[in-house]
């Protein structure tokens, strides 16, 4: 019988704590400062430290508080940080660990797209790590389709996203960060015309707009074809949860309905 493979948390402990105790009353106080909010299709969220993009991501996961029952498959999309990938990426493995404990991964899901296995792009990448406590704690039995991209076209990662679409059972989620390193007033600015854009269902957004641009490109694209309806829930920057820094990164929580 082959041996269980894990992918090991890489930024536990740096970008959000590293004990199951302080990371699960560290989520736990995040969702209990968010509103509520009908359960979407489709999330995008932000993926730096938690004292910087915490409070607007969970404004985001927020919304799957009443939806434990329901989603059984998380489709998650992230842009590749570290190592170059072409097209889409999958970690080759069964399971994603964080202190919480491990996900299992849609290994059948991930057998109906075209995704190669890239365990060493996976392996320090932290966008989709820092997801993973917020679904732990929302959709715990839910299994996980994890995605790394570098500058895929949108054509290509949202065949990927409609092949996994599904119903009710199956949540998308893309991990991204709005604008970097700008003055404050600046990065409000060019957040607000992102924000803007991707209600619009624009996917022609590119690294400047967003730095997972790739991913937000492919949901607008399905998005676009099947008529979503997008809201935006949290448009802030490392400035206003971190304060007293000249230059900051834009962060963006929007959710995407089926009518």
């Amino acid at each position: 019988m082959r041996a269980l493979q894990v992918r090991e948390p890489a930024v536990a402990g740096s970008f959000y704590p590293g004990s199951a105790a302080e990371l699960g009353q560290a989520v736990d106080t995040l969702l209990a400062a968010a509103p509520r909010g009908a359960c979407p299709k489709a999330l995008v969220v932000p993926h730096a430290g938690y004292r910087y993009s915490g409070p607007i991501a969970a404004s985001g996961f927020a919304r799957l508080r009443d939806a434990a029952t329901r989603i059984e498959r998380v489709v998650l999309v992230g842009p590749a940080h570290r190592v170059y990938v072409d097209g889409l990426a999958e970690p080759g493995v069964d399971a994603l660990a964080t202190p919480l404990g491990r996900i299992a991964v849609d290994r059948d899901a991930l057998a109906q797209i075209d995704a190669a296995p890239h365990p060493r792009a996976h392996a320090r990448e932290h966008c989709l790590e820092v997801e993973l406590p917020f679904l732990q704690k929302l959709v715990p039995h839910a299994k996980l389709v994890p995605l790394l991209a570098s500058d895929a076209p949108a054509s290509e990662v949202g065949a990927a996203l409609a092949a996994l679409w599904g119903g009710p059972e199956t949540l998308i989620v893309i991990s991204s960060d709005l604008s970097h390193y700008h003055a404050p007033a600046d990065a409000r600015r060019l957040d607000a015309r992102t924000a803007e854009r991707i209600l619009a269902l624009d996917a022609t957004l590119d690294g400047n707009d967003a730095c997972g641009a790739v991913g937000i490109n492919g949901l607008l694209h399905v998005a676009r074809a099947k008529g979503l309806r997008a809201e935006l829930i949290d448009l802030r920057n490392s400035g206003d949860t971190s304060p007293d820094r000249d230059e900051v990164v834009g962060y963006g929580a929007f959710a995407f309905y089926e009518e």
